[in-house]
């Protein structure tokens, strides 16, 4: 598999040459425009490197990557900026950036740069491939579910039961939702969806709705949303005894 790169550039200019000068590399490339685009498709994970501007019209670079890494993301991160200051090079550094670029620059310095920063940072051999946390929950918490209800294990599967026949048209209507680019729409149903989880104990479902939550447009969680979905709905409506 294509490592996947992250590009933050809003000059439709440079946006395109960067790009392009990649195209020689065995590597994938997502592409933002903004801030608020590099956040959420950050966020959203699975990146081998980030390649961040360092000043945009809603933000910078830097400011991103200390939010991002606070948030506990640790992607490698390389600077590219039309400053040629060494001030500007020691505050990109110091906030975290493992190389600053100075553009314009020569594609093959770039695609260098970039090729020496998946070196630096491939994973050892043998390693194992990064999961989504939400695989790794349970599909269900009986335990949970029961004490919800009082210790009422009848009451636990008659809501399972209700809740796994509506499953399929909530699962149908968040996949619509996302399609048509309604972020307000997911974030709406998946609001009345988790709250249903919650009541029958569906821990993995809910972990893959929160994460789909804080990042409506990514395509990964999307598709791990629906196979917690249809594994959940496969699982059956009755684990409680």
């Amino acid at each position: 598999m294509k490592p996947r790169l992250l590009l933050l550039e809003d000059e439709p200019t440079s946006r395109m040459f960067l790009t392009a000068a990649l195209a020689d590399l065995p590597v994938e490339v997502d592409v933002a425009g903004t801030i608020a685009e590099g956040r959420e498709m950050a966020a959203c994970g699975g990146h081998a490197l980030w390649l961040f501007d360092a000043n945009l019209p809603d933000g910078t670079g830097r400011a991103l990557l200390g939010e991002l890494r606070a948030g506990g993301l640790t992607t490698p991160a390389i600077a590219h900026t039309a400053a040629t200051g060494e001030d500007e090079r020691a505050r990109l550094l110091a906030a975290g950036f493992s190389t600053v670029l100075v553009k314009p620059l020569s594609a093959s310095a770039w695609r260098d740069a970039v090729q020496a920063a998946l070196d630096d940072h491939a994973p050892a051999p043998g390693a194992p491939p990064a999961r989504d946390l939400a695989a790794d929950a349970p599909l269900w918490d009986d335990e949970a579910a029961v004490a919800a209800l009082a210790g009422n294990a009848a009451n636990v599967a008659a809501l399972r039961q209700l809740f796994l026949a509506e499953l399929p048209a909530e699962r149908d209507r968040i996949l619509a939702a996302a399609h048509l680019g309604d972020e307000a729409g997911v974030r709406d149903a998946l609001h009345r969806l988790r709250a249903s989880c919650g009541f029958v104990g569906a821990v993995r479902l809910d972990a893959a709705g929160r994460a789909l939550r804080d990042a409506p447009r990514c395509a990964a969680r999307l598709r791990a949303f629906v196979d917690a979905a249809n594994e959940t709905a496969a699982d059956g409506p009755l684990n409680a005894g």
